[in-house]
């Protein structure tokens, strides 16, 4: 028996973001933001996609997207490539999941609020080493709360380095399963006698898959293979021309030489929007990298 891995955004859109999904979305939520208590008792899975509000303003892809209980949005975002701008990125999803809500002419009153939830494959924090991290807005010197009408919470599975015999919490046994479903061959009796886990085990079973789904899962998996080994390059790019260069001049370089390996890389896969939103380029500078390349 072999599984999915969950990290890859088809797999994580299937295995939590589908219809089936309910059961193990609520224990995923309960288990990663409320500490294994029963806080949501029920959900509404929606449409992940952002529209914007006025015209011009960027598009908004998520990987999952839901109304819990107490009328709150949770926008849920599987990221495995650390490129160029992705902090803010996550800033402006949560901001934007917050101020869609209204509709023209509607109190402010109205709002309910958002928590952005990031699943990372890479360090987003050096130097802190919480596998979960959580940020709300607070006044700087007394850290006093201003509103939690919108929280962060990052959830970096590198830092995750419990093996199998070591889980003890639920947290512990979703985060395992996150970062090493595809490793298995059978659901292991610990997370097997959780229903929701074993129930993501049973949606996540490749046997499961269509011929067409797991041939766009298979080319999800080889982007980012190949992504992963161009913002290497980059990174090496750079790090030899900050050595020539001077180390911050190196550093600006190699951020920009990372984001423009992986549009290349991008190119003829994605549109030049969604293009610019993963790398942190302009529009402009992405068709321009389309018109050198052609």
């Amino acid at each position: 028996m072999t599984f999915i891995n969950p990290k890859t955004d088809f797999a994580f859109k299937k295995i939590f973001g589908s219809k089936q999904s309910k059961d193990i979305l609520i224990g995923f939520l309960n288990a990663i933001l409320y500490e294994e208590k029963p806080v949501i008792l029920d959900l509404e899975i929606l449409d992940p996609y952002q529209a914007p509000r006025i015209k011009g303003m960027k598009d908004s892809y998520l990987d999952v997207k839901a109304t819990i209980t107490g009328n709150k949005t949770v926008i849920i975002e599987m990221q495995v490539l650390n490129v160029l701008g992705f902090e803010k990125r996550v800033l402006y999803n949560a901001a934007k999941a917050f101020s869609i809500q209204l509709r023209l002419g509607e109190d402010y009153t109205l709002l309910n609020p958002v928590i952005a939830l990031t699943i990372t494959d890479f360090d987003m924090f050096e130097g802190n080493n919480k596998v979960i991290s959580r940020y709300r807005l607070k006044e700087k010197d007394d850290l006093t709360d201003y509103s939690d009408d919108i929280e962060l919470v990052f959830v970096e599975l590198p830092k995750f380095n419990k093996q199998l015999s070591e889980l003890e919490t639920l947290s512990d046994k979703w985060l395992y399963f996150l970062k090493a479903a595809n490793t298995l061959t059978s659901v292991p009796p610990t997370m097997e006698e959780v229903p929701e886990i074993n129930h993501a085990f049973e949606v996540a079973r490749e046997s499961k898959l269509t011929r067409k789904e797991l041939d766009v899962l298979e080319k999800r998996e080889m982007f980012l293979h190949d992504s992963k080994n161009a913002i290497l390059k980059a990174q090496q790019d750079g790090e030899a021309k900050g050595r020539k260069q001077g180390r911050e001049e190196g550093r600006e370089e190699g951020a920009k030489e990372k984001a423009l390996a992986i549009a290349r890389s991008l190119l003829g896969v994605l549109d030049v929007q969604t293009i610019s939103q993963t790398t942190g380029l302009s529009v402009a500078e992405v068709e321009q990298l389309q018109k050198e390349t052609s």
